[in-house]
């Protein structure tokens, strides 16, 4: 059968690690003419393209290929991570002078008392939909705690953010209620930047409107681009990473078993390995170059498969298996080089918070593959529902 690969591919979404393994032995630099990119399968190709941003810009965008996102404007919505040097160096500079350790960590009891209380309910209930019920809700309130949303507007957000987040089970494309959504959000965020450059909270929004490198600070438009890229990177990934991390612990009972009884960090390194919720990124040539025998034009779209370097058997032996005792150092689930997520710190205290507490309550629990649908994104890798019954401690 000959190779076809598209990322808005249904049957790609379904199980997409056969076609990476073919990928990445029978063509390591894939041509689709039809949607119009390049794909790098093999880790070291694309560990070098994520570590060289001269040949490989991140200007265009790095997340989706649809035309709304694509382009000069992808800034809008991805802020630095849409970026090159030396915009790139300063925008994401100032950011981390306000998104530091110090307030990550300081987040933690806080994060334990928004998944107790999320978790209370349903563990009341003893049957849930881990997605709609928890693993969206949870990273939602986090960011808004973050952030410094007032409580009164949190319910407004949650409904924006879900919006945004949800996928058509018939298509990848963006809903035009998501577009909206994403306009009500800039709104609303631009009016929380300008009540907060007066009244300064113990928040992250009040650490950007500070955050200076001498006289330089960021613009009140770049805030409010960094708070509309914590809806995806911050809350829609994380959202992802739990169901999936949920989802493969089922699938494997002995390392379910072992990850309830204390191996919680390799848990979710594995997992994270083993089915990232972030599949692919995307980068444009910024000069032609020849790859594996393959010439490829300045310009070209770019698509890295992190989901296929994540499986490449030249790094992990027996890459498909899933595996507590595995070393994941090598893993690119949080990218390399200068864009290297950011927010990992977060996404990782907010991971182990959550399945401590869940652990901590739950001593085992199945899900109906009935009733379990997955969303269709051309980048990310998840649920929409994971129909959840559990077994109390």
């Amino acid at each position: 059968m000959p190779l076809q690969y598209s990322p808005y591919d249904f049957d790609v979404h379904r199980d997409p690690y056969p076609y990476y393994a073919r990928l990445r032995t029978e063509a390591p630099v894939y041509r689709n003419e039809t949607d119009d990119f390049w794909a790098l399968s093999r880790y070291a190709d694309v560990l070098a393209a994520l570590r060289d941003s001269d040949r490989f810009s991140s200007a265009n965008g790095a997340i989706r290929m649809e035309p709304a996102f694509w382009g000069p404007q992808a800034e809008q919505m991805f802020s630095f991570v849409a970026m090159d040097p030396p915009r790139h160096t300063r925008l994401r500079g100032l950011v981390a002078r306000a998104f530091t350790q110090h307030r990550v960590q300081g987040l933690e009891s806080r994060l334990r008392e928004i998944a107790s209380g999320l978790l209370a309910p349903l563990l009341e209930r003893g049957s849930f939909d881990m997605m709609a019920d928890f693993a969206g809700p949870f990273p939602t309130e986090v960011v808004a705690e973050l952030v410094g949303v007032p409580e009164q507007d949190r319910e407004m957000l949650r409904k924006l953010g879900m919006e945004i987040m949800y996928n058509d089970e018939e298509s990848t494309d963006l809903r035009p209620e998501a577009i909206q959504a994403i306009g009500a959000l800039i709104g609303y965020y631009t009016e929380l930047t300008i009540a907060r450059s007066t009244d300064r909270r113990d928040d992250l929004l009040s650490g950007l409107l500070d955050a200076s490198d001498g006289d330089d600070r960021l613009t009140p438009e770049e805030i409010v681009s960094v708070l509309i890229l914590l809806v995806g990177a911050g809350i829609e990934t994380t959202m992802l990473t739990l169901g999936n991390l949920w989802h493969t612990a089922w699938q494997h009972p002995d390392q379910r078993r072992r990850a309830f009884d204390g191996r919680i960090d390799a848990w979710i390194a594995e997992s994270m390995r083993y089915e990232p919720s972030t599949q692919t990124t995307l980068r444009t040539a910024t000069e032609p170059f020849e790859l594996h025998g393959v010439s490829i034009p300045a310009g070209a779209r770019m698509l890295l498969l992190l989901g296929s370097a994540n499986r490449d058997p030249a790094v992990f032996a027996d890459p498909d298996t899933f595996d507590l005792d595995r070393d994941t150092g090598a893993s690119l689930v949080f990218g390399s080089g200068r864009h290297h997520c950011l927010g990992a710190n977060l996404a990782q205290l907010e991971l182990r918070v959550a399945l401590q507490e869940i652990v901590a309550k739950v001593a085992d629990y199945d899900i109906d593959p009935e009733g379990v649908r997955r969303i269709h994104a051309s980048n990310n890798r998840g649920f929409a529902a994971l129909p959840t019954t559990i077994t109390a401690r």
